[in-house]
C-alpha cells in the first residue's frame, strides 16, 4: 500500500499515530500498510478519513493493478 505510506509520510504522522487514530496496534498496522493483513471495507473509510479523501482515492489504484 505504497500510497496510504506515502500520506502517511506527507502527513508526518508515524505508525503509531495512525494505529492510534484507528483503534488497532501498531504492529496491525504495519501490516496493513505493508499488504501482510487484508483491509477491511470500514478501516480503509477510517483511514481515507484521517487524510480527508475518498476510500477510492486512497486505494482504487492499488486495487486495480492488483487484477
Amino acid at each position: 500500500m505504497e500510497k496510504l505510506r506515502e500520506y502517511r509520510l506527507k502527513n508526518r504522522f508515524t505508525n503509531q499515530f495512525m494505529a492510534d487514530m484507528l483503534g488497532i496496534s501498531k504492529p496491525y498496522y504495519w501490516q496493513l500498510e505493508h499488504n501482510q493483513k487484508r483491509l477491511t471495507y470500514d478501516l480503509a473509510i477510517e483511514i481515507s478519513e484521517i487524510f480527508h479523501l475518498k476510500p477510492d482515492d486512497l486505494f482504487y489504484s492499488e486495487f486495480k493493478n492488483k487484477n
